[in-house]
């Protein structure tokens, strides 16, 4: 029996009546530069591309001529309908956060061996610090074995337009293009370690730095998505509004500025960009004695939680529940989840949190203030305590 193929006509029909309403959008919104990739030929690519922005897997999709299949967050195929039409479309590669995919792996060869460019932004999350974060090795393996013609895509000027943990766009510039392309007789010989040395290099983008302006009247809200260790108290609450951001626990108050820098408003404040303070945060993380937060919790919170049913729907268990954050657990109501039982954490979207149990996938979100990764930095801290990794930096974003 013939097998169906993944690579359907009408995906580039589809790609080709949307790509003029996209392309305008985009520039209308983003007020972004989209570079053509004049030197595509007929062949097909593996695309790596950092990511800043929600639209990103779009700017990526106006460089290139014909369809694109991206690899997508599992949670993309959860929504029902929406999720169906979104297959139908354009046929996106489902793939399970911070895990080892097989599936994904399989799906991404079928398509190669049909023919079809592959994308995948290797960060497996939107950038919260504005450099590019941790890559898995694992992009490595997959990289030899689709034995495509490798392309590094740069997103330059996103964090500065719409960071991860802002609901608002900014007026400023972005630009988006081909930063360089590795044919695959340039990498068929080179060990793991010296191509993902390689893909680092050539992946990284860093936005701390001043490169123009980016206006907003509400450009430092809800910074507190991201951030949620003050370097003069510790561990605590911000609440952002306009362009300041200030402690709940000690009053100390920042200012974003219009160039992405950071200042202090009532006391000088010791980062200047956000990235420091990402950084910052990080290592006061992997120097936290989890013991001391047994007894008592770190932070409450109250969100919605859903169990969802990967590649089908997601179940609402409950509108409002109580959520705590202990050095070892976290406890929803009366159930408590054991970083023992969690395979994997990670964060949706600007704040939602994915918590991969050994009995269900459960999804938490929780009001527009939610952090929902400290959820998933001290799981990892907890976990890489326990492998014997307390140097590893990793925390999971």
């Amino acid at each position: 029996m013939k097998s169906t193929r993944w690579l359907k006509f009408r995906h580039r029909v589809i790609r080709n009546i949307a790509g003029a309403f996209i392309w305008l959008y985009s520039v209308l919104k983003y007020n972004i530069t989209i570079v053509k990739f004049k030197e595509q030929e007929k062949r097909p690519y593996f695309i790596l591309y950092n990511h800043q922005t929600a639209f990103d897997q779009f700017f990526v999709g106006m460089s290139f001529k014909g369809p694109i299949y991206y690899v997508a967050s599992d949670d993309l195929f959860s929504n029902g309908f929406v999720s169906k039409l979104i297959k139908w479309l354009v046929a996106p590669i489902p793939i399970k956060k911070q895990a080892t995919d097989i599936g994904a792996v399989m799906n991404c060869l079928r398509i190669a061996k049909e023919g079809g460019t592959i994308a995948i932004a290797p960060e497996g999350n939107r950038t919260y610090s504005g450099k590019t974060e941790y890559m898995n090795p694992a992009i490595i393996p997959l990289i030899k074995k689709l034995r495509l013609p490798l392309v590094f895509y740069h997103i330059e000027g996103g964090y500065g337009v719409h960071p991860r943990w802002s609901d608002d766009v900014r007026k400023g510039k972005m630009k988006s293009y081909v930063h360089k392309v590795m044919m695959p007789e340039e990498y068929k010989d080179l060990t793991n370690e010296e191509l993902y040395e390689i893909v680092k290099k050539e992946m990284y983008v860093n936005e701390a730095k001043v490169d123009g302006l980016f206006k907003s009247p509400k450009r430092a809200e809800y910074i507190e998505r991201a951030m949620y260790v003050c370097p003069f108290c510790g561990l605590a609450v911000f609440e952002s509004e306009g362009e300041h951001i200030t402690c709940k626990k000690c009053g100390a108050v920042i200012r974003y500025n219009e160039d992405k820098t950071l200042s202090g408003v009532n006391r000088e404040f010791p980062f200047k960009f956000i990235n420091d303070w990402y950084e910052y945060q990080q290592d006061f993380v992997n120097k936290i004695n989890l013991d001391e937060y047994i007894s008592s919790p770190m932070y409450e919170d109250t969100a919605i939680v859903r169990r969802v049913i990967a590649s089908v729907s997601k179940e609402v268990l409950s509108e409002n529940s109580k959520v705590a954050l202990y050095g070892d657990r976290v406890i929803v109501d009366d159930k408590v989840i054991t970083f023992e039982d969690i395979d994997f954490a990670a964060v949706l979207g600007r704040n939602k949190l994915n918590l991969y149990t050994k009995e269900a996938l459960y999804q938490f979100k929780g009001n527009k203030r939610f952090n929902a990764v400290k959820y998933v930095n001290m799981f990892y801290h907890y976990k890489n305590i326990k492998e014997g990794k307390e140097d590893v930096k990793f925390l999971g974003l």
